[in-house]
C-alpha cells in the first residue's frame, strides 16, 4: 500500500512559476538571479501558509542549478536540482528558530557557515520563525549576518516582522508576502481536484478558500479533510456540513424578512439556526460580512472587492439592487454594535433577537416618521 501524502506536500511548488499568488515577489527573485545581483540576507515575512519557506527552497535550488533555463527557472535535471528534490542536498540548511532559539544554536550555525559547498555555488541557510530567537541569539548572529562568507546566503522567514530587532532588519532585503486572493486559491484547488480525480463544485471550493483566510496550505489541508468526508464528491452542502459553516442562504432569508418587516419569520429563522448548533458570535460576524458584501455589490466600482463565485454573485447582485443604501448602512452599524456588545450580554439570544427586530423596523413608515420628528 502506497504511503499517503497530504496535498500541501504533494503539490508544493517546485519552481517560481508554480508559486500561487506571489508573482511580483517571484519575478523580482528571478531577475536578481538572472542578473547575478544576490543579496547575502533576505527576510521573507507574511501570514502563515502563503509560500515563504517554499520560495526560500526554490530560491536555494535555482541559484545552485548547474544549467538554469532561459526563463530563469531551475532545470530540475542536473545533479544539484535532483539532490534538492530528493532532500539530500548539503547546500540547504533549515533551522526552526521556535525550538532552536538559544545562543548555542546560533553558534553551531555560524561555525557551519565557514564550510564552502561541495556542489554548486552557494549554501543557503533558512531560519524559520526567526522572531522566536532570543535577544542574545540575535546579537550572536549579527556579525555573521553582516559579513558572511561569499558562498553563504541567509533567508529569514517570519509571520511577525515587528518582533525582529531593527539591527537585523537593516541587514536584510525585506520581501512582504501577501495573503493569496480567493480566486487564485479556488483555481489551484480546482487543479488539485482534477489531478486527484475529485468532482468539485466551484462554490464548494470557494467556501474552502474563504475558510482558509488567504493561506494556501490551510486551503489544501481543508480540501483533504472535506474530500475524505465526501468520498471524493465535493459539493457545497458537504463542505458547509463538514466545516460547520452557516449556509449563506440563511442570510438571504433573514435579509428578505427584514426588508418585508416580518419580525416573527426572522425569530423563527434564528431559532432554526441556533438549533443546528451555530454560535451567536458566528451568526453576527457572518451577518455583518453579508451586509458588507451587499454594500460593495451596490456600486460597480466596489464590486471588485466581492470575492465569491459567479453563481452566488448573481444572487448577491439581485438582492443588493432591492436593498436601499441607507438600510445597508444602518444594518452594518447595528450588527457591528451588537457584535461588540455580545460578549458582555447576559441574555445572548435576546441580544440577537433585538438586532433582528431592529433590522425589521428599518425603512418602516413609523421609523421614517420618528426620523422627521427628531
Amino acid at each position: 500500500m502506497d504511503n499517503y501524502i497530504v496535498s500541501a506536500r504533494k503539490y508544493r511548488p517546485a519552481t517560481f512559476h508554480t508559486v500561487v499568488g506571489q508573482s511580483a515577489l517571484t519575478t523580482t527573485l528571478k531577475n536578481a538571479i538572472a542578473n547575478n545581483k544576490l543579496a547575502h540576507a533576505y527576510l521573507f515575512c507574511g501570514p502563515r501558509g502563503v509560500g515563504k519557506t517554499t520560495c526560500a527552497r526554490i530560491f536555494a535550488k535555482t541559484i545552485n542549478c548547474l544549467y538554469p533555463a532561459a526563463d530563469g527557472e531551475a532545470c530540475n535535471e542536473c545533479e544539484s536540482c535532483r539532490s534538492f528534490d530528493e532532500n539530500r542536498s548539503l547546500n540547504i540548511h533549515e533551522l526552526d528558530a521556535a525550538s532552536n532559539n538559544s545562543v548555542d544554536d546560533i553558534r553551531i550555525l555560524t561555525e557551519q557557515v565557514r564550510i564552502p559547498p561541495q556542489l554548486g555555488k552557494y549554501k543557503v541557510y533558512i531560519i524559520d520563525e526567526v522572531h522566536m530567537l532570543s535577544t542574545q541569539a540575535f546579537n550572536a548572529f549579527l556579525k555573521t549576518l553582516e559579513e558572511p562568507p561569499h558562498h553563504a546566503i541567509f533567508i529569514l522567514a517570519t509571520t511577525e516582522k515587528h518582533k525582529i530587532l531593527a539591527t537585523i532588519l537593516s541587514r536584510c532585503q525585506i520581501y512582504d508576502f501577501n495573503r493569496i486572493n480567493i480566486n487564485d486559491i479556488v483555481d489551484y484547488l480546482q487543479y488539485v481536484a482534477t489531478q486527484e480525480n475529485v468532482n468539485a463544485e466551484r462554490e464548494a471550493l470557494n467556501t474552502i478558500a474563504q475558510k482558509a483566510d488567504g493561506g494556501m496550505r490551510d486551503a489544501l489541508s481543508i480540501f483533504d479533510q472535506v474530500v475524505s468526508f465526501s468520498q471524493g464528491n465535493l459539493t457545497y452542502k458537504t463542505v458547509i456540513d463538514n466545516l460547520n459553516v452557516l449556509d449563506y442562504d440563511y442570510y438571504f432569508r433573514l435579509t428578505d424578512a427584514a426588508q418585508s418587516h416580518l419580525v416573527s419569520r426572522n425569530l423563527l429563522l434564528l431559532n432554526e439556526i441556533l438549533s443546528k448548533g451555530f454560535d451567536g458570535q458566528q451568526i453576527l460576524s457572518g451577518l455583518a460580512l453579508f451586509f458588507r458584501d451587499l454594500l460593495v455589490c451596490k456600486d460597480p466600482q466596489t464590486i471588485v472587492l466581492f470575492e465569491m463565485g459567479e453563481t452566488v454573485k448573481a444572487k448577491y447582485l439581485e438582492l443588493a439592487a432591492r436593498c436601499d443604501i441607507k438600510f445597508l448602512y444602518k444594518a452594518i452599524e447595528l450588527t457591528n454594535e451588537t457584535d461588540l456588545n455580545y460578549r458582555f450580554s447576559r441574555n445572548k439570544r435576546l441580544a440577537i433577537e433585538l438586532l433582528l427586530i431592529r433590522l425589521c423596523q428599518l425603512n418602516t413608515p413609523q421609523a421614517e416618521d420618528d426620523k422627521k420628528k427628531n
